[in-house]
């Protein structure tokens, strides 16, 4: 006969890992939840196809269920003008992106909280227009990822909390093969990137919209405040590609005045 103590002893269950949700980020009571972003296969070969169809950045939005929100299932892009050095978002492009999400039943904390672009060199670190960039477009939200892939593949991921006396974190990142997911499509993809992405030359007098040309006007002839500590920070692939370029186009430098005309 079991000794009696031993009958009432029990086993505290072990409490069970749960996804990580919207309503979980900030709770301290449990152990919290191991913080990777991960992409489905299909997700990252896209970003990946992406990046590869020229040799100029290229961004967009993480699509994720309500109940892994760190998990990025689709990469939807919008439309866009990119350069070497940067990624400009259309505003209504964006603004149909989002509505058009909520059509679908989704939340924004679904699909306007993982800003995914890539670099066209090695160095997958911020540039100072990303920090400006993700500060500005993402400063109000709850939450945020900035996440960055070179052409190398080597990634950086940083998720920002704005609530309570906010912070950062760098994150690491992974292919999640344990979810399902779909075939490659490159057809429908390049169609997509022939459709929402516009390249403009780096060094163009020209910008496309009326805003851009107004602050052209302005710094005529001038070189723009932040334009030596960006070269600076660039990887050596995109300063070489940046000297080549100057290199091909002597028409941009005035010789008594040695500076350089954008």
């Amino acid at each position: 006969m079991k000794n009696k103590k031993q009958m009432m002893t029990k086993r505290t269950p072990q409490r069970k890992k749960e996804l990580l949700s919207e309503d979980d980020w900030l709770m301290e009571e449990s152990e919290p939840a191991p913080l990777t972003l991960r992409f489905s296969p299909t997700a990252w070969a896209k970003l990946l196809y992406f990046r590869d169809l020229s040799g100029n950045e290229v961004g967009g939005f993480g699509i994720t269920d309500p109940d892994d929100l760190l998990f990025v299932k689709e990469f939807v892009t919008v439309k866009q003008e990119v350069t070497c050095v940067s990624v400009n978002f259309d505003d209504n492009a964006v603004g149909e992106f989002f509505d058009a999400q909520v059509d679908l039943g989704r939340k924004p904390e679904q699909f306007a909280r993982i800003w995914l672009h890539s670099h066209p060199g090695d160095s997958p670190e911020p540039s100072v227009v990303d920090e400006e960039t993700f500060a500005r477009v993402f400063g109000h939200c709850q939450w945020a990822v900035m996440f960055i892939v070179g052409q190398d593949s080597s990634t950086y991921s940083r998720l920002s909390f704005n609530v309570g006396p906010g912070g950062q974190v760098l994150i690491p990142t992974a292919v999640d093969y344990s979810q399902a997911f779909g075939p490659t499509d490159h057809e429908a993809w390049e169609d997509e990137y022939t459709a929402n992405v516009t390249a403009l030359d780096w060094l163009s007098s020209a910008p496309a919209t009326e805003a851009q040309k107004d602050q052209s006007r302005a710094r005529a002839c001038a070189l723009p405040y932040d334009l030596l500590s960006e070269f600076e920070d660039m990887d050596p692939a995109q300063r070489q590609l940046i000297l080549d370029e100057l290199a091909d186009r002597p028409e941009l430098w005035d010789d008594e005045r040695e500076v350089l005309c954008l």
